[in-house]
């Protein structure tokens, strides 16, 4: 009892202390017997937009906030509600197959649980349901690749970063296939979700199957999208010619469809590029489908 009761005022330290320099409040609904948790910022005002900020697999929700710090700073102003979600035992159960993480074997539902977050923020903070968007890196990725295929109607738009689709042999979810805004972000040299697709290993009991290429992947999007003939191609500014890396933009836009673009990092690594800001990248993106 004395163990369990330290364990609960430690956890009540650290929530207090997050709030106490972020407004961070954390939460959980319970679908299926699991209560799922998360950890959010109160926008500035009602009808703000909310968007999901999803770690990779084997991280957590509050392990993120360093990565979106930038996004946190422009929140207040742009009147976002920013969300860490907890995947389930520090995975999600996306599109993968193969994946031995316990979510996916035990099928935990992650549309309930995204449902019944967008439920709570609209109930409770009065979102703009028009308004609700995704941005995942490597497992969150998949995670946000998942959403756009399974329950596109609840979501405006997405970005996915150092992530591919799994490829056909490894992809195990039922797929809407509505055109949707996506913006992908992968490096050329990544090792761990190869651009030009391959296998997905972190370790030895962490196989997680084979992926596409990020150009199926993108390919993917623009054709639900309904676009033919290729993409606009610009160079992004160098900021950081230290790095050895280069962002090239890869765009499809047209009136009337879904926005489909890819930020190729030349020589980018399973990482953040230097050049840019990916959770910024992510909001002008989303602000451009609105």
């Amino acid at each position: 009892m004395k163990t369990k009761n330290i364990g609960t005022l430690l956890a009540l330290l650290l929530c207090v202390s997050f709030g106490a320099n972020g407004q961070i409040v954390d939460d959980s609904v319970l679908v299926d017997g699991h209560y799922r948790s998360f950890h959010f910022l109160k926008p500035a005002g009602q009808n703000a937009s909310l968007i999901f900020a999803l770690h990779g697999s084997g991280g957590n929700g509050l392990g993120v906030r360093a990565g979106a710090k930038k996004l946190e700073e422009v929140a207040p102003a742009e009147n976002l509600l920013l969300v860490y979600p907890d995947g389930y035992k520090r995975y999600w159960n996306e599109c993968r197959k193969s994946s031995p993480a316990e979510a996916n074997k035990i099928n935990i539902d992650e549309n309930a649980f995204f449902g019944a977050m967008i439920d709570y923020f609209k109930k409770n903070y009065q979102i703009d349901e028009k308004k609700v968007f995704v941005i995942g890196t490597s497992g969150g990725g998949h995670m946000a690749y998942k959403l756009a295929v399974t329950m596109p109607e609840r979501f405006r738009a997405i970005t996915a970063v150092i992530a591919n689709l799994p490829d056909t042999n490894n992809f195990d979810c039922p797929e809407k296939r509505v055109a949707l805004p996506v913006l992908i972000i992968n490096g050329t040299a990544d090792n761990v979700n190869p651009y030009d697709g391959g296998e997905v290993i972190l370790g030895p009991q962490m196989n997680l199957g084979f992926v596409r290429s990020t150009d199926r992947t993108f390919h993917y999007w623009s054709m639900l999208a309904g676009y033919t003939g290729e993409p606009t191609k610009q160079l992004l500014p160098d900021t950081d010619p230290a790095d050895g890396k280069t962002v090239e933009r890869y765009t499809y836009r047209q009136k009337g469809k879904p926005e489909v673009t890819l930020l190729k990092v030349i020589n980018g690594k399973h990482d953040y590029p230097n050049d840019i800001n990916v959770y910024l990248e992510a909001l002008a993106f989303f602000k451009r489908q609105l």
